[in-house]
């Protein structure tokens, strides 16, 4: 092993005693913080036990200064968010590309840190709305802290950070009423979209169904800027990152997105931190384009025009790492809270671009997070902390919790021996990249930034069928709850510049004017790497399944397909009318998971009915169990059902697909699997793992009929 990786190896090491070095393990008597034992923390210190309390009671006192102080500003966007620890590796040297050391040697593993967030509500609102999503990854690396800041889309509303605090004010509650929550279905935000263009394509994308992704750990991220790699050479390209979650891509319905903020306002976070703690690690690999810079103006729209993505049929994704999320943090506050994540954190090897955006965000962050985090030592704070040595001569200030020995705290000095000095560049010394750059001060976007629509045209016509009918649907509500016409009108005339068709059936929705065809045709281009029905649909891993079943049910069919969709990764749940324990028709006790009261199908991917007769006809009586069932069919998820449960599905609410019955034993359609044959489970579950795979079976008939 060579010194470099035993280095990287103990910097690792170091990183994890940075974050527990203020861990101690509970103490076995109460303390104030000062350390000093006290006797009680249930009564305050009196004159005589119903006396007045007395002001020498210092734990008291000391308890509600403290309890008085607990909150800080929580962040103006991203407040809402989850956190998780990790590693990152390389796949192999990228040192043709960069010189930055974390992307060298595949045997080290990098430390992370990863938050999640969503971007309008408070730190209150629920995780399932419509909302972008907030990717934000701090790797720890020898040379220092380096921040990927991102989303989940890889586009944003603005060109030019100038624009950011009035986009964020636009979005946010309404002032005069604090209105809605976590919500841009309001007139401000969208009169602030029909007043500005070049949201076009940002908005086609925060109306798809990426803003309502599954899971946290079934959701791309991507850096949003163009950045630059640099080698060792001085050679620089231009560079995009890309997330690509090993799970796929998945999103849920708009009415189920609604239903699970009801009965589970934390079903992110509660997925993400299970997940985790049940050892399926989720995994993310990290892509990026590169763009030589003798390419920079090849394309037919601008590499540092923040809401214009680069299509991967031109420049494909080339994998170089893997990351994994293997640890829950231990405190809310003091990680996911307290990390503190920059567009400023680059290190040797990664440099900036000229993107406006970015550049706009350099400054911006490092000043929200001293005022936030109420000092500018922030980075001191454990989860901040880098793993290599922090020199340098910033003194004092609030919270600092280091304790310098030096004498000097200036520079240049003879005192401290000329230390701490400059570093060369060949000694790690960070070194912005030599760019030539020219130009009058003036306030004016570039005309290469011109195009608003191009790109938003090309993502819809890249959107399947099923897609483009729900990003329809969406924003015929998000514009149904503005209560301006001329704003929605103005809004529709901008979607018909993206497409007429588009256009008209959101116009129709809205009940107002259908807009004229544009002059403009359609340029009739797509990229098949933009609609999440082409991503990889292959697993089952971590799925959850619920499985229906009350008293008497047949329990070889239960144990059957449990153990096949386990033995793919699939997580199993028993929901029945009450909790504690179930029995089936030979005896057997299975505990209950959820019950029918606590739970929805909207939490579940996919349904399975064990037959038993006993158990199928309580089932059959319950209108919560119907509903359960038939709810599951209209968001067009995969079902299951064997022996007596078959009949359970011969209820007015499936309709469409093909179900056994007494001639043909075994069926299996649209993602409805029913077998009648108990020699059949084995089939049956195989059938079931493939239906669960494709995650929605759009293609059936009539599911808009049923109520839910």
């Amino acid at each position: 092993m060579s010194d470099r990786t035993n280095e990287k190896n103990i910097n690792e090491q170091t990183k994890n005693e940075n974050l527990e070095q203020f861990r101690k393990e509970p103490g076995e008597f109460i303390t104030t913080n000062e350390g000093v034992k006290v006797t009680s923390t249930n009564d305050s210190l009196k004159a005589g036990s119903r006396g007045p309390t007395l002001l020498e009671d210092f734990h008291f006192a000391e308890k509600n200064a403290h309890f008085n102080r607990e909150r800080i500003p929580e962040r103006v966007v991203h407040a809402r968010g989850v956190g998780a620890h990790g590693y990152f590796q390389a796949y192999k040297s990228q040192s043709e590309l960069t010189k930055a050391k974390f992307l060298q040697e595949p045997s080290v593993k990098t430390p992370v840190f990863v938050r999640f967030s969503t971007v309008a509500g408070f730190r209150g609102s629920p995780d399932p709305v419509r909302d972008v999503r907030g990717f934000a990854v701090k790797f720890y690396t020898e040379d220092g802290n380096y921040d990927i800041v991102g989303n989940n889309i890889p586009v944003f509303f603005i060109q030019d950070a100038i624009k950011f605090p009035d986009l964020v004010h636009a979005l946010k509650p309404e002032p005069h009423n604090e209105m809605p929550q976590a919500s841009t279905a309001h007139d401000n935000f969208w009169d602030f979209i029909s007043l500005m263009p070049e949201s076009m394509h940002m908005i086609m994308w925060i109306l798809s169904d990426r803003t309502i992704p599954r899971s946290y750990r079934m959701m791309q991220g991507f850096g949003i800027h163009t950045f630059r790699f640099v080698n060792e050479q001085g050679k620089a390209r231009f560079v995009k990152f890309h997330w690509k979650p090993l799970l796929g891509v998945h999103s849920v319905l708009w009415d189920e997105m609604q239903q699970m903020g009801a009965k589970d306002p934390d079903f992110h976070r509660r997925d993400l931190s299970e997940a985790i703690a049940m050892g399926d690690y989720p995994e993310y690999e990290l892509g990026v384009q590169i763009i030589e810079e003798e390419d920079e103006f090849k394309f037919d729209f601008d590499i540092l025009d923040s809401t214009k993505l680069i299509p991967e049929e031109l420049v494909p994704v080339q994998p170089i790492g893997k990351m994994v999320l293997n640890r829950n943090p231990d405190n809310y506050f003091a990680e996911t809270e307290q990390v503190a994540f920059q567009p400023t954190n680059v290190v040797p090897g990664i440099d900036f671009s000229d993107d406006p955006l970015l550049q706009g965000r350099i400054s911006s962050y490092p000043d929200s997070q001293r005022h936030r985090l109420g000092t500018a030592n922030f980075e001191n704070i454990p989860i901040n902390k880098p793993v290599c040595p922090v020199n340098n001569d910033q003194r004092d200030g609030f919270s600092q919790y280091n304790i310098p020995t030096s004498k000097v705290n200036y520079f240049p000095n003879s005192l401290g021996g000329g230390c701490p000095m400059a570093a060369p560049e060949n000694m790690g010394g960070f070194t912005h990249y030599m760019e030539k750059m020219q130009g009058h001060k003036i306030r004016e976007r570039s005309e290469s930034f011109s195009d608003h629509f191009s790109q938003a045209t090309l993502f819809w016509n890249s959107l399947s069928v099923v897609e483009k009918e729900h990003l329809v649907k969406a924003a015929q509500f998000e514009l149904g709850k503005v209560m301006n016409k001329e704003v929605k009108e103005r809004v529709v005339g901008l979607f018909n510049h993206v497409e007429h068709e588009f256009a008209s059936s959101v116009a129709i929705g809205l009940g107002i004017p259908t807009p004229t065809k544009e002059v403009i045709p359609n340029h009739g281009k797509s990229s098949p790497a933009l609609s999440m029905e082409n991503q990889p649909k292959d697993s089952i891993k971590t799925r959850q399944i619920a499985v229906l079943a009350n008293d008497g049910f047949n329990s070889s069919e239960l144990m059957g397909i449990k153990r096949v969709l386990e033995a793919e990764g699939a997580k199993i749940k028993i929901v029945s009318k009450f909790g504690g324990m179930i029995k089936s028709a030979d005896g057997k006790e299975i505990e209950v998971d959820r019950t029918l009261l606590t739970t929805a199908s909207v939490l579940f991917d996919a349904v399975y009915i064990p037959g038993g007769e006993k158990s199928i006809a309580s089932l059959k009586s319950d209108g919560d169990a119907i509903a359960f069932v038939n709810e599951a069919f209209k968001h067009c998820k995969a079902i299951a059902a064997t022996g007596e449960a078959v009949d359970l599905l011969m209820n007015p609410g499936i309709k469409g697909v093909n179900i056994a019955d007494s001639q043909q034993k075994f069926a299996s359609d649209q993602g409805v699997v029913t077998s009648r044959n108990p020699g059949d489970v084995e089939k049956t579950a195989k059938e079931f793992v493939n239906a669960i795979a494709q995650h929605r079976h759009w293609m059936r008939g009539q599911k808009s009929l049923i109520p839910a």
